[in-house]
């Protein structure tokens, strides 16, 4: 439970998101302070910190919910938004955005901390216009709570959506042909002064409502990408074009990089704009704060990869359906499966094999047939899906809600189960089981057809299900033996 004498209590929604997750760890090491988090499944709370945090499930279209997170909070942090769950994500947005600070209000919380988007009304993107509408919705009602608003540009930290794609297309294209308005400029931002930002807004000496812009020095995306090449080494060569449609310039993108469609459409609307401080308030208010050159924050991001140190990444919270991990963590329904059981020897494997489960996708591929996963991850794609590009955060260990190249992890129960929901682009929905017993591995794909076209797509796939399954679970079975020796 958390230490008693902590008597300042600060509330964490999105605490299973990019930022949210790191914001938490930060706050827990480095202050003395009672963490809450709102989340909408206790399970995605990573299990390091489940005693040192307290917990509340529900989501701010849940005014019960919502009631009980904020109840006897000082300080609230607002780093939700509903990009990616509907068509009418902006009005989502306004609708969060209002529970939670009249939750707030009645509750009587001193403060709320928002994170959006640096920008203006006149030249902001959709996605853009929503978060700085969210910001507006928060600050609406200066007379009954203060409202501090960071507007940050581009984030780069290893698993940011930012870095992802920098890194990925300075590793994987020598040279690119770019739209012209790679020559737009921006003010990036490492995660960790982000972070310093949120943490040293919760004691902040200042009365009323605030709007501070954050970010390093101005730079264009063109120089952002040669100067990110730099730090790895590479010489790149971006040859900016007059005319690049933005659809074909989000088919670029999630051809390289691990972003989905959706997203990948969203970023290139946005980086039509300029995105620059419009104030000096970080410099005049955070004097102790000096944000990391870019090349320092991309550096950085890069150490925590090589050394295996990724906390969050962009898809940790992907707004979707799989989202609510524990809506999808029993696949009894399903109306197909497909069942492979491999037998070891009782009792000497049975850790092992669970962790070879653990270990597959990424880098570390799909063994015989990783070919035809790969194609399958290049339809998805196509099909404004993930594929496989998202990999995996770390080598190894996974953790509930974690993505694993097209599937999120939807439960974990060490040494016995790992179960795969699957995110790909299909016509029903579909999961992935290592059942792991004493002296065999039952694997199994569970899938729940959507009409005619479900049942249609699962005969289809049946032959291919044959071979790549069956190589799947022998795999993994004889590679927990030759790791065991």
């Amino acid at each position: 439970m958390p230490d008693t004498m902590k008597t300042k209590t600060v509330l964490i929604t999105g605490a299973t998101g990019y930022i949210g997750r790191r914001l938490t760890h930060r706050l827990l090491e480095t202050s003395a302070l009672n963490v809450r988090v709102l989340v909408r499944n206790k399970n995605k709370v990573q299990v390091s910190i489940v005693d040192l945090v307290e917990i509340t499930e529900g989501s701010t279209f849940d005014k019960k919910s919502l009631a009980a997170a904020v109840a006897g909070v000082d300080t609230a942090f607002y780093l939700i938004h509903s990009m990616g769950v509907a068509d009418d994500y902006r009005n989502l947005d306004r609708v969060s955005a209002e529970n939670f600070r009249d939750a707030c209000i009645h509750a009587g919380v001193r403060r709320i901390i928002y994170l959006g988007g640096l920008g203006v009304k006149e030249s902001a993107s959709e996605h853009l216009l929503s978060r700085i509408e969210t910001g507006e919705i928060l600050s609406a009602k200066p007379g009954q709570i203060e409202t501090i608003w960071l507007r940050a540009g581009v984030i780069i930290g290893s698993g940011s959506s930012s870095f992802e794609i920098i890194r990925n297309l300075c590793q994987k294209l020598p040279a690119m042909i770019t739209p012209r308005w790679v020559r737009s400029h921006t003010q990036p931002i490492g995660v960790g002064d982000v972070l310093s930002y949120l943490q040293t807004s919760i004691d902040l000496s200042h009365k009323g409502n605030l709007v501070v812009d954050i970010g390093c020095e101005e730079l264009s995306f063109q120089q952002m990408m040669q100067q990110a090449a730099e730090v790895m080494a590479l010489k790149r060569y971006l040859f900016p074009v007059p005319v690049l449609p933005p659809r074909l310039s989000s088919y670029w993108l999630i051809l390289f990089t691990p972003i989905p469609y959706k997203l990948a459409s969203a970023l290139v609307e946005g980086l039509k704009s300029e995105t620059v401080l419009q104030n000096d308030n970080a410099a005049l208010l955070y004097p102790a704060i000096r944000p990391l050159l870019f090349k320092q924050t991309v550096a950085a991001a890069m150490a925590e990869l090589e050394h295996n140190q990724v906390l969050s990444r962009w898809c940790d919270s992907s707004n979707q359906q799989a989202c609510d991990i524990k809506d999808f963590d029993n696949p009894a329904g399903a109306v197909f499966r497909d069942v492979r059981i491999i037998s070891f020897e009782k009792g000497e494997h049975q850790e092992d094999v669970f962790q070879s489960a653990c270990a597959v996708g990424g880098p570390n591929g799909w063994f015989k047939y990783n070919l035809l996963w790969r194609i399958r991850g290049i339809i998805d794609k196509l099909m404004g899906g993930y594929g496989l590009n998202r990999g995996r955060r770390l080598n190894q260990e996974l953790r509930i809600g974690d993505a694993l190249d097209f599937w999120k992890v939807a439960d974990i129960k060490p040494g016995k189960r790992l179960l795969l929901y699957a995110q790909m682009k299909l016509p029903g929905q579909a999961w992935l089981e290592f059942d792991v017993q004493s002296d065999q591995l039952v694997q199994t794909a569970h899938f729940l057809p959507r009409g005619v076209l479900g049942r249609l797509y699962w005969y289809l796939v049946m032959p291919l299900h044959h071979f790549v399954f069956n190589d799947l679970a022998r795999t993994v079975v004889s590679s927990s033996k030759k790791s065991d020796r």
